[in-house]
Protein backbone atom coordinates (compact mmCIF):
# COMPACT_ATOMS: atom_id res chain seq x y z
CA UNK A 1 0.00 0.00 0.00
CA UNK A 2 1.41 3.41 -0.94
CA UNK A 3 1.90 6.03 1.71
CA UNK A 4 -0.65 8.86 1.66
CA UNK A 5 -0.59 12.54 2.42
CA UNK A 6 -1.74 13.91 5.71
CA UNK A 7 -2.87 17.46 6.21
CA UNK A 8 -0.20 18.00 8.83
CA UNK A 9 2.60 17.44 6.36
CA UNK A 10 3.64 13.96 7.48
CA UNK A 11 2.74 10.64 5.88
CA UNK A 12 -0.71 9.56 6.92
CA UNK A 13 -3.86 8.08 5.43
CA UNK A 14 -5.90 10.92 4.00
CA UNK A 15 -6.55 8.97 0.83
CA UNK A 16 -3.97 10.66 -1.40
CA UNK A 17 -1.66 8.01 -2.79
CA UNK A 18 1.52 10.10 -2.80
CA UNK A 19 4.26 10.42 -0.21
CA UNK A 20 4.31 13.92 1.28
CA UNK A 21 7.40 15.58 -0.18
CA UNK A 22 6.08 19.07 -0.82
CA UNK A 23 5.72 21.04 2.40
CA UNK A 24 2.36 22.32 3.56
CA UNK A 25 3.13 25.98 4.05
CA UNK A 26 0.20 27.54 2.18
CA UNK A 27 -2.72 28.90 4.19
CA UNK A 28 -6.08 30.22 3.05
CA UNK A 29 -4.87 33.69 2.07
CA UNK A 30 -1.76 32.34 0.34
CA UNK A 31 -3.95 29.92 -1.62
CA UNK A 32 -6.18 32.83 -2.67
CA UNK A 33 -3.07 34.87 -3.46
CA UNK A 34 -1.79 32.15 -5.80
CA UNK A 35 -4.90 32.44 -7.96
CA UNK A 36 -5.30 36.20 -7.63
CA UNK A 37 -1.65 36.92 -8.45
CA UNK A 38 -1.80 34.62 -11.51
CA UNK A 39 -4.76 36.66 -12.77
CA UNK A 40 -3.10 39.87 -11.47
CA UNK A 41 -5.36 42.58 -12.82
CA UNK A 42 -2.73 45.27 -12.26
CA UNK A 43 -0.28 43.34 -14.43
CA UNK A 44 -2.59 42.16 -17.16
CA UNK A 45 -4.96 45.12 -17.43
CA UNK A 46 -2.01 47.50 -17.59
CA UNK A 47 -0.30 45.22 -20.11
CA UNK A 48 -3.15 44.91 -22.61
CA UNK A 49 -5.54 47.80 -21.91
CA UNK A 50 -4.08 49.81 -24.79
CA UNK A 51 -4.45 46.86 -27.15
CA UNK A 52 -8.07 46.21 -26.19
CA UNK A 53 -9.00 49.87 -26.50
CA UNK A 54 -7.11 50.27 -29.76
CA UNK A 55 -8.94 47.32 -31.32
CA UNK A 56 -12.45 48.00 -30.03
CA UNK A 57 -12.71 51.50 -28.61
CA UNK A 58 -14.45 52.25 -25.31
CA UNK A 59 -17.13 49.59 -25.78
CA UNK A 60 -14.47 46.87 -25.69
CA UNK A 61 -15.35 46.88 -21.98
CA UNK A 62 -18.30 44.57 -22.66
CA UNK A 63 -15.94 41.71 -23.48
CA UNK A 64 -15.03 41.77 -19.78
CA UNK A 65 -18.37 40.61 -18.28
CA UNK A 66 -18.83 38.10 -21.12
CA UNK A 67 -15.44 36.48 -20.49
CA UNK A 68 -16.04 36.55 -16.75
CA UNK A 69 -19.35 34.71 -17.12
CA UNK A 70 -17.69 32.02 -19.25
CA UNK A 71 -14.70 31.62 -16.96
CA UNK A 72 -16.91 31.47 -13.88
CA UNK A 73 -18.58 28.41 -15.39
CA UNK A 74 -15.14 26.82 -15.83
CA UNK A 75 -14.10 27.80 -12.30
CA UNK A 76 -17.21 26.16 -10.82
CA UNK A 77 -16.25 22.89 -12.53
CA UNK A 78 -12.68 23.20 -11.30
CA UNK A 79 -13.87 23.87 -7.75
CA UNK A 80 -15.66 20.51 -7.71
CA UNK A 81 -12.57 18.72 -9.00
CA UNK A 82 -10.24 20.45 -6.56
CA UNK A 83 -12.34 19.21 -3.65
CA UNK A 84 -12.16 15.59 -4.84
CA UNK A 85 -8.60 15.41 -6.15
CA UNK A 86 -6.46 17.96 -4.27
CA UNK A 87 -3.22 16.95 -5.99
CA UNK A 88 -0.46 18.99 -7.66
CA UNK A 89 -0.62 19.06 -11.43
CA UNK A 90 -4.33 19.77 -11.31
CA UNK A 91 -5.13 19.83 -15.04
CA UNK A 92 -3.10 16.68 -15.74
CA UNK A 93 -4.49 14.85 -12.73
CA UNK A 94 -8.11 15.84 -13.26
CA UNK A 95 -8.14 15.11 -16.99
CA UNK A 96 -6.37 11.76 -16.49
CA UNK A 97 -8.86 10.61 -13.86
CA UNK A 98 -11.81 11.69 -16.00
CA UNK A 99 -10.73 10.57 -19.48
CA UNK A 100 -7.73 8.28 -19.02
CA UNK A 101 -4.01 8.96 -18.84
CA UNK A 102 -3.47 9.47 -22.58
CA UNK A 103 -6.01 12.30 -22.78
CA UNK A 104 -4.77 13.62 -19.44
CA UNK A 105 -1.18 13.60 -20.65
CA UNK A 106 -2.02 15.74 -23.65
CA UNK A 107 -3.97 18.17 -21.46
CA UNK A 108 -1.01 18.38 -19.09
CA UNK A 109 1.52 18.72 -21.94
CA UNK A 110 -0.40 21.58 -23.57
CA UNK A 111 -0.87 23.18 -20.15
CA UNK A 112 2.85 23.07 -19.40
CA UNK A 113 3.76 24.73 -22.68
CA UNK A 114 0.98 27.26 -22.21
CA UNK A 115 2.18 28.06 -18.68
CA UNK A 116 5.78 28.53 -19.84
CA UNK A 117 4.61 30.94 -22.54
CA UNK A 118 2.36 32.69 -20.01
CA UNK A 119 5.35 33.18 -17.69
CA UNK A 120 7.18 34.78 -20.60
CA UNK A 121 4.21 37.00 -21.46
CA UNK A 122 3.84 38.09 -17.82
CA UNK A 123 7.54 38.87 -17.46
CA UNK A 124 7.63 41.26 -20.40
CA UNK A 125 4.72 43.20 -18.89
CA UNK A 126 7.44 44.92 -16.87
CA UNK A 127 8.19 46.94 -20.02
CA UNK A 128 4.80 48.64 -19.75
CA UNK A 129 5.73 49.90 -16.29
CA UNK A 130 9.43 50.46 -15.61
CA UNK A 131 10.29 52.90 -18.46
CA UNK A 132 7.25 54.96 -17.40
CA UNK A 133 8.66 55.13 -13.86
CA UNK A 134 12.16 56.08 -14.98
CA UNK A 135 13.43 56.48 -18.53
CA UNK A 136 16.71 54.85 -17.51
CA UNK A 137 14.93 51.47 -17.57
CA UNK A 138 14.77 51.83 -21.36
CA UNK A 139 18.18 50.24 -21.80
CA UNK A 140 17.92 49.31 -25.48
CA UNK A 141 18.45 52.46 -27.53
CA UNK A 142 18.83 54.65 -24.46
CA UNK A 143 16.35 56.74 -22.52
CA UNK A 144 15.27 58.59 -25.65
CA UNK A 145 14.24 55.43 -27.51
CA UNK A 146 10.60 54.47 -28.10
CA UNK A 147 9.45 52.33 -25.13
CA UNK A 148 6.16 51.37 -26.80
CA UNK A 149 5.61 47.61 -26.68
CA UNK A 150 4.98 47.46 -30.42
CA UNK A 151 8.20 49.28 -31.36
CA UNK A 152 11.50 47.50 -32.08
CA UNK A 153 13.33 49.14 -29.17
CA UNK A 154 10.42 48.57 -26.80
CA UNK A 155 10.10 44.88 -27.71
CA UNK A 156 13.85 44.27 -27.36
CA UNK A 157 14.02 46.08 -24.04
CA UNK A 158 11.03 44.06 -22.84
CA UNK A 159 12.96 40.85 -23.50
CA UNK A 160 15.97 42.13 -21.57
CA UNK A 161 13.93 43.25 -18.54
CA UNK A 162 11.82 40.09 -18.72
CA UNK A 163 14.85 37.79 -18.57
CA UNK A 164 16.20 39.68 -15.55
CA UNK A 165 12.83 39.29 -13.82
CA UNK A 166 12.79 35.56 -14.60
CA UNK A 167 16.17 35.12 -12.91
CA UNK A 168 14.75 36.71 -9.75
CA UNK A 169 11.48 34.72 -9.70
CA UNK A 170 13.33 31.46 -10.34
CA UNK A 171 15.59 32.15 -7.34
CA UNK A 172 12.57 32.87 -5.11
CA UNK A 173 10.77 29.77 -6.38
CA UNK A 174 13.59 27.38 -5.54
CA UNK A 175 14.19 29.02 -2.15
CA UNK A 176 11.12 27.32 -0.67
CA UNK A 177 7.32 27.37 -0.64
CA UNK A 178 7.20 29.61 2.42
CA UNK A 179 9.34 32.23 0.69
CA UNK A 180 7.20 31.93 -2.43
CA UNK A 181 3.95 32.16 -0.44
CA UNK A 182 5.22 35.13 1.57
CA UNK A 183 6.37 37.00 -1.54
CA UNK A 184 3.09 36.28 -3.32
CA UNK A 185 0.99 37.29 -0.31
CA UNK A 186 2.86 40.58 0.10
CA UNK A 187 2.54 41.27 -3.61
CA UNK A 188 -1.18 40.54 -3.61
CA UNK A 189 -1.76 42.71 -0.54
CA UNK A 190 -0.01 45.63 -2.24
CA UNK A 191 -1.94 44.94 -5.44
CA UNK A 192 -5.35 44.89 -3.72
CA UNK A 193 -4.64 48.13 -1.86
CA UNK A 194 -3.36 49.75 -5.06
CA UNK A 195 -6.39 48.62 -7.09
CA UNK A 196 -8.83 50.02 -4.54
CA UNK A 197 -6.95 53.31 -4.28
CA UNK A 198 -6.52 53.60 -8.04
CA UNK A 199 -10.19 52.96 -8.74
CA UNK A 200 -11.21 55.61 -6.22
CA UNK A 201 -8.78 58.14 -7.69
CA UNK A 202 -9.87 57.51 -11.28
CA UNK A 203 -13.56 57.79 -10.40
CA UNK A 204 -12.85 61.09 -8.61
CA UNK A 205 -11.16 62.54 -11.72
CA UNK A 206 -13.73 61.94 -14.46
CA UNK A 207 -13.55 63.56 -17.87
CA UNK A 208 -16.79 61.81 -18.89
CA UNK A 209 -19.47 59.60 -17.37
CA UNK A 210 -19.66 55.80 -17.05
CA UNK A 211 -21.91 55.73 -20.11
CA UNK A 212 -18.68 55.96 -22.13
CA UNK A 213 -18.76 52.17 -22.39
CA UNK A 214 -21.97 52.38 -24.45
CA UNK A 215 -20.17 53.93 -27.41
CA UNK A 216 -17.38 52.92 -29.80
CA UNK A 217 -15.45 56.12 -29.19
CA UNK A 218 -11.76 55.57 -29.92
CA UNK A 219 -12.37 52.80 -32.43
CA UNK A 220 -10.80 53.71 -35.75
CA UNK A 221 -11.59 50.55 -37.72
CA UNK A 222 -13.78 50.13 -40.75
CA UNK A 223 -16.72 47.88 -41.55
CA UNK A 224 -18.74 46.00 -38.94
CA UNK A 225 -17.86 46.28 -35.27
CA UNK A 226 -18.19 42.59 -34.35
CA UNK A 227 -14.77 41.47 -35.69
CA UNK A 228 -13.11 44.32 -33.81
CA UNK A 229 -14.99 43.44 -30.62
CA UNK A 230 -13.97 39.78 -30.86
CA UNK A 231 -10.34 40.78 -31.37
CA UNK A 232 -10.45 43.15 -28.40
CA UNK A 233 -11.72 40.33 -26.16
CA UNK A 234 -8.13 39.05 -26.08
CA UNK A 235 -7.54 41.51 -23.26
CA UNK A 236 -10.26 40.05 -21.02
CA UNK A 237 -9.40 36.48 -21.99
CA UNK A 238 -5.75 37.09 -21.14
CA UNK A 239 -6.58 38.51 -17.73
CA UNK A 240 -9.07 35.95 -16.44
CA UNK A 241 -7.07 32.73 -16.49
CA UNK A 242 -4.94 31.03 -13.87
CA UNK A 243 -7.51 30.84 -11.09
CA UNK A 244 -6.81 27.08 -11.14
CA UNK A 245 -3.29 27.73 -9.80
CA UNK A 246 -4.69 27.39 -6.29
CA UNK A 247 -5.32 23.77 -7.29
CA UNK A 248 -1.68 23.41 -8.33
CA UNK A 249 -0.71 24.16 -4.73
CA UNK A 250 -3.20 21.72 -3.19
CA UNK A 251 -0.51 19.42 -1.81
CA UNK A 252 1.08 22.41 -0.11
CA UNK A 253 -2.19 23.84 1.25
CA UNK A 254 -3.69 23.21 4.66
CA UNK A 255 -7.16 21.55 4.45
CA UNK A 256 -7.11 21.62 0.63
CA UNK A 257 -10.50 19.95 0.08
CA UNK A 258 -12.16 22.80 1.95
CA UNK A 259 -9.80 25.68 1.11
CA UNK A 260 -8.98 25.27 -2.59
CA UNK A 261 -12.52 25.30 -4.12
CA UNK A 262 -13.29 28.55 -2.33
CA UNK A 263 -10.03 30.26 -3.22
CA UNK A 264 -10.43 29.32 -6.91
CA UNK A 265 -13.80 31.08 -7.03
CA UNK A 266 -12.81 33.99 -4.78
CA UNK A 267 -9.70 34.74 -6.85
CA UNK A 268 -11.68 34.92 -10.09
CA UNK A 269 -14.59 36.94 -8.67
CA UNK A 270 -12.34 39.46 -6.90
CA UNK A 271 -10.27 39.90 -10.05
CA UNK A 272 -13.35 40.36 -12.23
CA UNK A 273 -14.89 43.03 -10.01
CA UNK A 274 -11.63 44.92 -9.51
CA UNK A 275 -10.72 44.75 -13.19
CA UNK A 276 -14.13 45.97 -14.36
CA UNK A 277 -13.97 49.02 -12.07
CA UNK A 278 -10.40 49.71 -13.17
CA UNK A 279 -11.33 49.65 -16.87
CA UNK A 280 -14.37 51.90 -16.42
CA UNK A 281 -12.39 54.29 -14.21
CA UNK A 282 -9.62 54.56 -16.80
CA UNK A 283 -12.08 55.24 -19.63
CA UNK A 284 -13.76 57.94 -17.54
CA UNK A 285 -10.52 59.61 -16.46
CA UNK A 286 -8.49 59.44 -19.68
CA UNK A 287 -7.68 62.97 -20.95
CA UNK A 288 -8.72 61.94 -24.46
CA UNK A 289 -10.15 58.90 -26.19
CA UNK A 290 -9.42 60.03 -29.72
CA UNK A 291 -5.86 61.40 -29.87
CA UNK A 292 -4.27 57.92 -30.02
CA UNK A 293 -2.40 58.14 -26.69
CA UNK A 294 -4.73 55.75 -24.85
CA UNK A 295 -4.18 53.02 -27.45
CA UNK A 296 -0.40 53.42 -27.44
CA UNK A 297 0.27 54.39 -23.80
CA UNK A 298 -2.54 52.51 -22.09
CA UNK A 299 -3.18 52.94 -18.38
CA UNK A 300 0.37 54.11 -17.68
CA UNK A 301 -0.35 57.19 -19.81
CA UNK A 302 -3.61 57.86 -17.94
CA UNK A 303 -1.87 57.69 -14.57
CA UNK A 304 1.03 59.95 -15.41
CA UNK A 305 -1.23 62.48 -17.18
CA UNK A 306 -3.97 62.67 -14.54
CA UNK A 307 -2.05 62.05 -11.33
CA UNK A 308 1.17 63.84 -12.12
CA UNK A 309 4.69 62.50 -12.08
CA UNK A 310 5.10 61.63 -8.39
CA UNK A 311 1.74 60.04 -7.56
CA UNK A 312 1.47 58.40 -10.97
CA UNK A 313 4.89 56.81 -10.60
CA UNK A 314 4.02 55.65 -7.09
CA UNK A 315 1.06 53.70 -8.48
CA UNK A 316 3.27 52.34 -11.25
CA UNK A 317 5.68 51.02 -8.60
CA UNK A 318 2.75 49.04 -7.18
CA UNK A 319 2.10 47.71 -10.67
CA UNK A 320 5.74 46.61 -10.89
CA UNK A 321 5.31 44.66 -7.65
CA UNK A 322 2.18 43.04 -9.11
CA UNK A 323 4.11 42.04 -12.25
CA UNK A 324 6.71 40.34 -10.05
CA UNK A 325 4.07 38.49 -8.01
CA UNK A 326 2.19 37.49 -11.17
CA UNK A 327 5.30 36.09 -12.85
CA UNK A 328 6.24 34.26 -9.64
CA UNK A 329 2.78 32.70 -9.27
CA UNK A 330 2.59 31.49 -12.86
CA UNK A 331 6.09 30.02 -12.67
CA UNK A 332 5.14 28.22 -9.46
CA UNK A 333 2.03 26.72 -11.06
CA UNK A 334 4.03 25.58 -14.09
CA UNK A 335 6.70 23.99 -11.91
CA UNK A 336 4.09 22.06 -9.93
CA UNK A 337 2.52 20.79 -13.16
CA UNK A 338 5.86 19.50 -14.42
CA UNK A 339 6.65 17.98 -11.01
CA UNK A 340 3.30 16.18 -10.86
CA UNK A 341 3.68 14.70 -14.33
CA UNK A 342 7.31 13.74 -13.67
CA UNK A 343 6.37 12.07 -10.38
CA UNK A 344 4.03 9.81 -12.33
CA UNK A 345 6.85 9.17 -14.84
CA UNK A 346 4.83 10.97 -17.51
CA UNK A 347 7.32 13.71 -18.42
CA UNK A 348 10.72 13.71 -20.16
CA UNK A 349 13.65 13.42 -17.70
CA UNK A 350 11.15 12.51 -15.00
CA UNK A 351 13.75 11.28 -12.53
CA UNK A 352 15.44 14.66 -12.31
CA UNK A 353 12.28 16.74 -12.52
CA UNK A 354 10.42 14.78 -9.83
CA UNK A 355 13.08 15.42 -7.19
CA UNK A 356 12.17 17.66 -4.28
CA UNK A 357 14.98 19.43 -2.47
CA UNK A 358 15.21 18.13 1.12
CA UNK A 359 16.43 21.55 2.18
CA UNK A 360 13.81 23.79 0.58
CA UNK A 361 10.99 21.31 -0.03
CA UNK A 362 10.54 22.55 -3.60
CA UNK A 363 10.94 20.88 -7.03
CA UNK A 364 14.09 22.79 -7.99
CA UNK A 365 14.58 21.20 -11.41
CA UNK A 366 11.00 21.85 -12.49
CA UNK A 367 11.23 25.49 -11.39
CA UNK A 368 14.42 25.99 -13.41
CA UNK A 369 12.88 24.37 -16.49
CA UNK A 370 9.95 26.79 -16.44
CA UNK A 371 12.22 29.81 -15.91
CA UNK A 372 14.68 28.80 -18.63
CA UNK A 373 11.88 27.84 -21.02
CA UNK A 374 10.21 31.23 -20.60
CA UNK A 375 13.53 33.02 -21.12
CA UNK A 376 14.15 31.06 -24.32
CA UNK A 377 10.66 31.94 -25.58
CA UNK A 378 11.55 35.61 -25.09
CA UNK A 379 15.02 35.51 -26.59
CA UNK A 380 13.97 33.76 -29.81
CA UNK A 381 11.36 36.49 -30.34
CA UNK A 382 13.66 39.41 -29.56
CA UNK A 383 13.34 40.82 -33.07
CA UNK A 384 9.56 40.42 -33.27
CA UNK A 385 7.59 43.61 -32.60
CA UNK A 386 4.39 41.58 -32.19
CA UNK A 387 5.87 39.62 -29.28
CA UNK A 388 3.38 41.09 -26.78
CA UNK A 389 0.21 40.41 -28.69
CA UNK A 390 1.30 37.11 -30.25
CA UNK A 391 2.60 35.58 -27.01
CA UNK A 392 -0.43 36.78 -25.06
CA UNK A 393 -2.97 35.31 -27.48
CA UNK A 394 -1.06 32.06 -28.03
CA UNK A 395 -0.44 31.26 -24.38
CA UNK A 396 -4.05 31.92 -23.38
CA UNK A 397 -5.37 29.85 -26.29
CA UNK A 398 -3.22 26.93 -25.10
CA UNK A 399 -4.55 27.30 -21.56
CA UNK A 400 -8.10 27.30 -22.91
CA UNK A 401 -7.40 24.08 -24.81
CA UNK A 402 -5.90 22.49 -21.69
CA UNK A 403 -8.92 23.57 -19.64
CA UNK A 404 -11.16 22.05 -22.30
CA UNK A 405 -9.29 18.78 -21.75
CA UNK A 406 -10.87 18.79 -18.28
CA UNK A 407 -14.34 20.26 -18.74
CA UNK A 408 -15.26 18.21 -21.82
CA UNK A 409 -14.61 14.75 -20.27
CA UNK A 410 -16.20 16.04 -17.07
CA UNK A 411 -19.38 16.79 -19.03
CA UNK A 412 -19.32 13.27 -20.49
CA UNK A 413 -19.00 11.80 -16.99
CA UNK A 414 -21.87 13.93 -15.73
CA UNK A 415 -24.15 12.81 -18.56
CA UNK A 416 -23.26 9.14 -18.12
CA UNK A 417 -23.91 9.30 -14.37
CA UNK A 418 -26.66 11.92 -14.33
CA UNK A 419 -28.82 9.77 -12.06
CA UNK A 420 -26.29 10.35 -9.24
CA UNK A 421 -25.29 13.91 -10.22
CA UNK A 422 -22.14 12.44 -11.76
CA UNK A 423 -20.20 12.46 -8.51
CA UNK A 424 -19.49 10.18 -5.57
CA UNK A 425 -20.26 12.02 -2.38
CA UNK A 426 -17.63 12.91 0.19
CA UNK A 427 -16.63 15.24 3.00
CA UNK A 428 -13.88 17.79 3.54
CA UNK A 429 -11.41 18.04 6.43
CA UNK A 430 -14.13 19.43 8.71
CA UNK A 431 -16.59 16.67 7.87
CA UNK A 432 -18.80 18.92 5.72
CA UNK A 433 -20.06 17.90 2.23
CA UNK A 434 -17.65 18.63 -0.61
CA UNK A 435 -18.40 21.50 -2.96
CA UNK A 436 -20.88 20.37 -5.63
CA UNK A 437 -23.02 21.88 -8.38
CA UNK A 438 -25.64 19.20 -7.87
CA UNK A 439 -28.45 19.22 -10.43
CA UNK A 440 -26.97 22.32 -12.09
CA UNK A 441 -23.82 20.41 -13.03
CA UNK A 442 -24.78 19.34 -16.56
CA UNK A 443 -26.20 22.64 -17.90
CA UNK A 444 -23.43 24.77 -16.36
CA UNK A 445 -20.72 22.37 -17.53
CA UNK A 446 -22.20 22.29 -21.05
CA UNK A 447 -22.20 26.09 -21.24
CA UNK A 448 -18.59 26.13 -20.05
CA UNK A 449 -17.56 23.78 -22.88
CA UNK A 450 -19.39 25.81 -25.53
CA UNK A 451 -17.78 29.01 -24.25
CA UNK A 452 -14.28 27.49 -24.21
CA UNK A 453 -14.53 26.17 -27.76
CA UNK A 454 -15.75 29.51 -29.06
CA UNK A 455 -13.08 31.52 -27.26
CA UNK A 456 -10.27 29.16 -28.30
CA UNK A 457 -11.27 29.62 -31.95
CA UNK A 458 -11.42 33.39 -31.42
CA UNK A 459 -7.94 33.50 -29.84
CA UNK A 460 -6.34 31.32 -32.50
CA UNK A 461 -7.89 33.18 -35.43
CA UNK A 462 -4.99 34.34 -37.67
CA UNK A 463 -5.47 38.09 -37.25
CA UNK A 464 -2.55 40.16 -38.56
CA UNK A 465 -3.11 42.80 -35.85
CA UNK A 466 -2.35 40.13 -33.24
CA UNK A 467 0.22 37.83 -34.84
CA UNK A 468 1.83 39.83 -37.65
CA UNK A 469 1.96 43.60 -37.33
CA UNK A 470 3.68 43.85 -40.72
CA UNK A 471 0.78 42.06 -42.40
CA UNK A 472 3.20 40.50 -44.87
CA UNK A 473 4.50 37.31 -43.20
CA UNK A 474 2.13 34.37 -43.58
CA UNK A 475 3.85 32.09 -41.07
CA UNK A 476 3.63 34.74 -38.37
CA UNK A 477 -0.07 35.17 -39.06
CA UNK A 478 -0.60 31.42 -38.66
CA UNK A 479 2.03 31.04 -35.92
CA UNK A 480 -0.43 30.14 -33.14
CA UNK A 481 -1.84 27.15 -35.01
CA UNK A 482 1.65 26.16 -36.16
CA UNK A 483 3.06 26.24 -32.61
CA UNK A 484 0.16 24.21 -31.25
CA UNK A 485 0.43 21.67 -34.09
CA UNK A 486 4.17 21.26 -33.53
CA UNK A 487 3.67 21.01 -29.75
CA UNK A 488 1.03 18.31 -30.08
CA UNK A 489 3.09 16.40 -32.69
CA UNK A 490 6.20 16.52 -30.52
CA UNK A 491 4.19 15.43 -27.50
CA UNK A 492 2.62 12.57 -29.41
CA UNK A 493 6.05 11.35 -30.52
CA UNK A 494 7.31 11.35 -26.94
CA UNK A 495 4.20 9.63 -25.60
CA UNK A 496 4.48 6.90 -28.24
CA UNK A 497 8.13 6.38 -27.28
CA UNK A 498 7.23 6.22 -23.60
CA UNK A 499 4.47 3.67 -24.14
CA UNK A 500 6.80 1.42 -26.12
CA UNK A 501 9.77 1.66 -23.77
CA UNK A 502 8.27 2.20 -20.32
CA UNK A 503 4.61 1.22 -20.70
CA UNK A 504 1.48 3.21 -20.04
CA UNK A 505 1.16 5.90 -17.39
CA UNK A 506 -0.25 4.65 -14.11
CA UNK A 507 -1.73 7.08 -11.61
CA UNK A 508 -1.97 6.31 -7.92
CA UNK A 509 -5.34 6.09 -6.25
CA UNK A 510 -6.64 9.30 -4.68
CA UNK A 511 -9.73 9.03 -2.49
CA UNK A 512 -12.57 11.36 -3.45
CA UNK A 513 -13.23 12.12 0.22
CA UNK A 514 -11.18 13.12 3.24
CA UNK A 515 -9.88 10.26 5.37
CA UNK A 516 -8.65 11.19 8.83
CA UNK A 517 -4.99 10.31 9.55
CA UNK A 518 -4.47 7.32 11.80
CA UNK A 519 -3.50 9.47 14.75
CA UNK A 520 -6.82 11.37 14.46
CA UNK A 521 -9.01 8.32 14.05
Amino acid sequence: MSTSLSDTGSPGSTGLGYVQELRRGVGTFSSFAAGFSFVSILTTVFQLFGLGFGLGGASFFWAWPLVFAGQLLVALCFAELAARWPVSGAIFQWSSRLAGTTAGWFAGWVMVIGQILTVAAAAIAIQVVLPSIWSGFQIVGGSGADPSVTSATGAQNAVLLGVILLVITTAVNIAGVRHMAAATSVGVTIEIVAVVALVLVLFLLPERGPDVVLHHEGWTGEGGYLPAFLASSLMAAYVMVGFDSAGELSEETHSPRRTTPRTILHALIASAVGGALLIVGALMAAPSLTDGNLATGGLSWVLTERLGGVLGRLFLCCVAVAVFACTLAIQTAGARMIYSMARDEAFPFHRALSRVSPRTGTPVGASIVVGVGAAVALVVNIGQSAIFTALSSLCIAMLYLAYLGVTLPLLVIRIRHRATDGWPRGVDEQGKPLFSLGAWGIPLNALAVVYQIGMAINLLWPRPEIYDLTGETWWLRWSALLVIALSVAGGAAYLLFKHRVHGRIELRHVSHTHVAPAQEA
